[in-house]
C-alpha cells in the first residue's frame, strides 16, 4: 500500500501546487510535505525537487520565490483572475441562464482558480436586480439548433407568450413551426433564432427561452442568396430588442448630453457630422418597431428624427398614443 501511495506522490504534488497556489500565495517545503504525510506519503526533499523539475519538464509552470521561507507556486494558469472575475460576472448577469445552471457554471470556473483566487471569486457572486430565466432547457435549445444548423436541416417546435395570467399561450394556434434556422444571435441578454420563413419569404426572430420541444427533422435547410448573404452584425447594429421591423434610413439631430448613447447604441463608427454648437446630425439604419420608438423616448428632445418625415410622424402619432391612454 505504502508503495503505491509513493507512485501518486508526483499526482498529489500537482494537484497541490494547482488547486492551493498562485503568483501571490505559495507553498513551502515544510508545507508539501506536511500536505503529503497527510495522505499517507513520507517523502525527502531531494525527491520533492526532483518532482518539481518533472512537473517544468511536462510544461507546469512551477516557479520558485524566494521568500523566508522559500515558496514553490503556479504562476501562469489558463485564465488570470482578472479573466476569471469577467467570467463570474458574465455567468451571473446573464439573464437566460437559470439560477440552478448559474451557480452550477460559476462553480466550474471557480475550479479553474487557486484557494485564494476562489475565495476572491466568492465575494463577486451577487449580481443586483438581475432576473433570470425560469426556462431550464434553454441551453440545450441552443445545442440542438447549433446541431441543426451545423447539419443544415430544418427545425421543428413550439413557440409561446404569456398572457395577463402569466400563463403561456402557445402561438400559431398551438401548430409546430417549422423553420429553416440560420443563426443563433446574443442580444440584450438573451439567445434568439434568425430563422427563413418560406411561407412569408423573410426572416424571422425568435427567442429562444420560448421555443419549446425542438426537434431537428431530417428535411434539408432552405438555400437561397438571402440566406447565404446574411450578415448579423448589420442586424445588430439596426436592430432593437430584435424584434422584426422595417428597415428605414434616419437623420437624427443630437444633443451632446446623448452622444454617447446614440454611439453605445450604433458603435463608434456611426456617421456623425457636428452641425450646431452642442449639436450632431447622426445617420444610422433603424428597425422601425416599438422598441425603437421607446428607445427614442427615453431622450425627450435631445435627439430628434430629422428625417425621413414619415418615421417622424409616425413617432408623433406613437407619442400621442400614449398620451391619450391617460386621458385627462
Amino acid at each position: 500500500m505504502a508503495e503505491g501511495r509513493q507512485k501518486l506522490k508526483l499526482l498529489h504534488l500537482m494537484r497541490m501546487l494547482t488547486e492551493e497556489t498562485d503568483s501571490e500565495c505559495g507553498l513551502t517545503m515544510a508545507q508539501i510535505l506536511e500536505r503529503l504525510e497527510e495522505v499517507g506519503i513520507s517523502a525527502e526533499r531531494k525527491s520533492i525537487y526532483r518532482d518539481i523539475e518533472a512537473l517544468r519538464d511536462f510544461g507546469l509552470d512551477v516557479r520558485t520565490y524566494q521568500r523566508a521561507p522559500v515558496e514553490y507556486a503556479v504562476e501562469d494558469r489558463d485564465f488570470a483572475l482578472p479573466e476569471l472575475l469577467l467570467l463570474v460576472d458574465a455567468v451571473q448577469g446573464s439573464r437566460f441562464l437559470t439560477q440552478r445552471k448559474s451557480d452550477s457554471l460559476v462553480r466550474g470556473i471557480k475550479g479553474l482558480a487557486s484557494a485564494r483566487q476562489r475565495t476572491l471569486l466568492d465575494k463577486r457572486l451577487h449580481v443586483d436586480g438581475r432576473i433570470k430565466t425560469q426556462n431550464e432547457s434553454v441551453f440545450y435549445s441552443v445545442d440542438r439548433i447549433q446541431e441543426a444548423i451545423a447539419r443544415r436541416r430544418r427545425i421543428s417546435f413550439l413557440y409561446f407568450k404569456y398572457d395577463v395570467s402569466k400563463n403561456k399561450r402557445m402561438q400559431h394556434g398551438g401548430d409546430r413551426y417549422v423553420e429553416t434556422p440560420v443563426q443563433l444571435v446574443y442580444s440584450d441578454g438573451y439567445y434568439y433564432l434568425v430563422a427563413f420563413n418560406e411561407k412569408h419569404d423573410g426572416f424571422a426572430n425568435y427567442r429562444v427561452d420560448r421555443m419549446d420541444d425542438i426537434v431537428v427533422l431530417d428535411e434539408s435547410a432552405q438555400r437561397n442568396e438571402r440566406i447565404a448573404g446574411f450578415d448579423a452584425q448589420e442586424l445588430e447594429g439596426r436592430a432593437f430588442g430584435m424584434y422584426s421591423g422595417e428597415p428605414v434610413s434616419a437623420t437624427f439631430l443630437v444633443d451632446e448630453e446623448a452622444m454617447c448613447s446614440v454611439i453605445d447604441r450604433f458603435g463608434r463608427d456611426v456617421h456623425s457630422v457636428p452641425v450646431a454648437e452642442g449639436m450632431a446630425r447622426v445617420s444610422a439604419v433603424v428597425m422601425k418597431s416599438p422598441v425603437f420608438f421607446g428607445w427614442l423616448a427615453q431622450f425627450g428632445d435631445r435627439v430628434r428624427i430629422e428625417k425621413p418625415k414619415r418615421l417622424a410622424c409616425e413617432y408623433r402619432d406613437y407619442l400621442a398614443r400614449i398620451v391619450g391612454a391617460y386621458g385627462d
